[in-house]
């Protein structure tokens, strides 16, 4: 991204590397790093290199699609949740696709079973973007499905 693209609030993204075609993300300019809906964390090693797989469902309505993810860990990190409290997540770096913008950002994983939604793209993820608040899906690609 050259320029400032102007985003929605909320947009549909995909998440190519982990074999997500399409899931909802609010834009949260509160929020540093990105954060993932993820459950059955396992964490392992292979060939040196810690890496993790877990499971994520990212319909929000919709219990019955379920995707198994694989990914090197880049680190874990003491994060802030949104009750305020901290917790140690894993960290991964896969590329984010926001309409035709394809850039790599870091993830946290974290359960947001009880969140309105499972994925938040935090603001180092927007340097090249302007979030316009009363708009959404700006960015969404049309033929993006789950």
């Amino acid at each position: 991204m050259n320029s400032k693209t102007i985003a929605g609030w909320r947009e549909y993204v995909a998440l190519p590397q982990l074999g997500i075609n399409r899931i909802k993300a609010k834009m949260d300019t509160g929020a540093r790093t990105s954060s993932l809906h993820a459950l059955h964390i396992t964490p392992y090693t292979y060939n040196g290199e810690q890496r993790v797989t877990f499971f994520l469902f990212p319909d929000q309505h919709d219990d019955t699609i379920r995707i198994e993810c694989n990914a090197a860990v880049v680190e874990q990190r003491s994060i802030r949740n949104s009750g305020g409290e901290e917790e140690i997540r894993y960290v991964i770096m896969t590329e984010l696709q926001l309409g035709e913008h394809v850039f790599p950002t870091e993830v946290t994983l974290a359960d947001r079973t009880n969140m309105g939604f499972r994925m938040l793209i935090g603001r180092t993820a927007m340097t090249n973007l302007l979030v316009d608040p009363k708009q959404s899906f700006q960015l969404s690609l049309k033929e993006m499905s789950v």
